[in-house]
């Protein structure tokens, strides 16, 4: 008898692309000497728009990991893209860290640091300027970026406010 492998257990898991932006160990000095434990954040995407970020502990490394994809998943956002850029020029600010997001044209390709750049490959854009500005705690960072994106506007909103249309506003 012929043994059947089901590849579609659950198709949700592979609807999202994860990415690790920083694990890190911390210790705790206890009676009986130090106890180790992680921390992970993670963000996760699936390439159409959608991202979210996570941050998750715990005495092992694949649990923290996990708990932070798990967080992540439940708290996704919607970044407009068109043509593998955003719309504008956005500005996102959470606490002493800033993050400057630019459009760019076709071919530039993702010009970003470690987390913005985690951050816009999950969601899926391909052209886009970045610079990270002030605090560069990763978290920070993070939380930075997903303050623009939360922000901004989709093209048919600023076409409409502009009194334009899409052709127009786009070229």
């Amino acid at each position: 008898m012929e043994h059947q492998k089901n590849f579609d257990k659950d198709p949700k898991e592979k609807e999202f692309v994860e990415k690790l932006v920083t694990l890190k160990r911390t210790s705790k000095t206890v009676k009986g000497g130090r106890r180790m434990s992680f921390s992970a954040l993670t963000v996760v995407g699936d390439h159409n728009g959608r991202v979210g970020y996570g941050f998750g502990k715990a005495n092992d490394v694949s649990e923290a990991i996990k708990k932070s994809i798990d967080k992540a998943k439940k708290n996704l956002v919607t970044f407009p893209i068109k043509n593998g850029t955003i719309p504008h020029d956005i500005i996102g600010k959470y606490k002493s860290s800033s993050v400057l997001l630019k459009p760019a044209c076709s071919g530039t390709g993702i010009i970003a640091g470690g987390a913005v750049r985690a951050i816009l490959e999950a969601a899926g854009a391909t052209d886009v300027l970045s610079k990270s500005l002030g605090g560069r705690t990763a978290m920070n960072v993070v939380r930075a970026t997903f303050d623009a994106i939360e922000h901004m506007m989709n093209a048919g909103t600023i076409a409409k406010n502009r009194g334009k249309t899409l052709d127009e506003l786009w070229g």
